[in-house]
């Protein structure tokens, strides 16, 4: 690399720090000499790029340093979210234009994993767990701050953690890597201080709880199949259990892949249309906007955990709302009325939206509070979500 280019490489490490700093992402002087050393861009050295051309939905188009050198420069450091694998194993490099596709794997925004960093309170000496190696970039901050000896980062995809443990390298960084089901943990280097998850997940897993030392943390985006997210930052206690609160603001990460949502086949869905289709209507007292509000979401999915949701038009009929359970076989679908409102449908043992009209009707009845009123509480086994008020 040339002079030039390393000097504007840590240029933008520099602006990129102030950014974080103006936003208040970027707290302490010890994270911003770690931002200000990192150089990201070996972390990214291709990515996809959103794009949204008229009537074409949703594309991801290719960037790499190896085409436009100063652009990929100039895009690396900014704080923003860059997908780095689409549909579990298309790379950028994979791709010689705009693509489809599902992403699954990313850079989250460096604002974002700094203010995560920040809200652990990691202290000299403890020994951390990372859920999700990534690209490498949080583990190479991490370990510029307190020395890649006590951190430990897990990653699922082999691929990714290659890539990550190549970059990682480059950087001159040296934490422990394992390739694995970080739902798991890692027992063999446990106990650890802090634990720190950089996917989603629906449940906290009990290896968590057993390999965190008591008055350690627990800081995990918590999520479901209907895509209500959540921060939860919790304390472990002397008794093996986990308490804690969610934390401000619309945080969200990809789900941890043997968390995901299982595929609803063809045939399960015709099923399910034609046993909806054959059910009597009521009036929604809730209607399927509630997704268009952050913690509505939220809660309607504590109503129904294991639903997941799909719009449809049919025949060129309205577009309707399904929510499907696939392992009880329930299912509810919310019709728009001509009028104004909505008609709701269920079928199979569970009342899924009858669920969802509870859950979300003592939200309301409370004040509809906001998810930094919401504590959580596990023990491995079973997990519990609640609000109060202040």
């Amino acid at each position: 690399m040339t002079v030039d280019f390393d000097t504007r490489a840590a240029a933008l490490r520099h602006e990129l720090a102030d950014e974080l700093e103006r936003t208040r992402d970027l707290r302490s002087p010890a994270w911003r000499r770690a931002i200000e050393r990192v150089p990201r861009h070996l972390f990214v050295p291709e990515f996809f790029q959103r794009t949204d051309p008229p009537g074409k939905g949703t594309l991801w188009a290719p960037v790499s340093s190896e085409h436009d050198t100063g652009r990929w420069l100039d895009l690396a450091y900014r704080n923003e979210t860059w997908v780095t694998q689409l549909d579990g194993h298309i790379a950028p490099r994979d791709a010689a234009g705009p693509v489809m596709g599902e992403p699954t794997s990313s850079s989250s925004l460096p604002g974002l994993v700094v203010h995560m960093l920040e809200l652990l309170d990691i202290a000299d000496g403890m020994r951390v767990l990372e859920i999700g190696t990534g690209t490498g970039y949080s583990s190479a901050l991490m370990s510029d701050r307190f020395g890649g000896d006590v951190i430990t980062s897990v990653e699922f995809d082999p691929g990714v953690a290659a890539n990550a443990a190549a970059a990682l390298r480059r950087a001159g960084y040296a934490p422990r890597l394992v390739v694995g089901d970080g739902l798991e943990g890692v027992p063999e280097h446990a106990p650890y201080d802090r634990i720190i998850a950089t996917c989603s997940v629906r449940y906290i897993p009990r290896a968590w709880l057993d390999q965190v030392r008591p008055g350690g943390r627990i800081l995990v985006p918590m999520t479901g199949w209907l895509h209500g997210h959540g921060l939860a930052l919790l304390e472990v206690g002397d008794d093996g259990t986990a308490e804690g609160r969610f934390l401000p603001g619309t945080i969200s990460f990809m789900i941890a892949r043997p968390q995901a949502a299982p595929e609803i086949g063809d045939e399960r869905r015709s099923a399910v249309f034609r046993a909806l289709a054959g059910a009597e209507p009521r009036p929604a007292v809730v209607g399927p906007d509630i997704r268009d509000d952050w913690t509505g979401l939220f809660v309607a999915q504590l109503g129904a955990p294991a639903a997941q949701q799909q719009t449809i038009r049919i025949d060129g009929g309205p577009w309707v709302d399904y929510f499907i359970d696939v392992a009880s076989g329930s299912a509810a679908s919310l019709t728009p009325e001509p009028g104004g409102g909505w008609s709701v449908r269920q079928v199979g043992p569970l009342r899924l939206w009858d669920d969802v009209e509870a859950v979300v009707g003592r939200w309301r009845a409370a004040g509809s509070p906001p998810q930094e009123q919401f504590r959580i509480r596990t023990n491995g086994k079973s997990q519990t979500v609640s609000w109060c008020m202040p």
